[in-house]
């Protein structure tokens, strides 16, 4: 059973940085996607970002130039820097495993992590 382990998130205040981390558990993972998906109160679940297993990189107009989404495949690692922070940033943020055809797509992934928490103060 694959296992993904996000981390880094907390509270800064807007115009802030994070680094979140994504660990997974099995080596292999370096052959697929990896995606960033993040669900804000009350809202879906929505694509961030996705990085392929050539480093080829995929972002939502929303974080694109603050987010930058990065792999360490030695170790077993997937990031998401996320600069300039806003409000609207706010959110449960998921990593996942690519297993469809959509970048894009939720349905396209699989092996959900638990999600960390990012909170944006204004």
């Amino acid at each position: 059973q694959v296992q993904l382990v996000e981390s880094g998130g907390g509270l800064v205040q807007a115009g802030g940085s994070l680094r979140l981390s994504c660990a997974s558990s099995e080596r292999t993972l370096s052959s697929y996607t990896m995606g960033w998906f993040r669900q804000g109160p009350g809202k879906e679940r929505e694509f961030v970002a996705a990085i392929s297993s050539g480093g080829n990189t995929a972002y939502t107009d929303s974080v694109k130039g603050r987010f930058t989404i990065s792999r360490d495949n030695a170790k077993r690692t997937v990031y998401l820097q996320m600069n300039s922070l806003k409000p609207e940033d706010t959110a449960l943020y998921y990593c996942a495993v690519r297993t469809g055809n959509n970048y894009y797509s939720i349905s396209s992934y699989a092996y959900w992590g638990q999600g960390t928490q990012v909170t944006v103060s204004s």
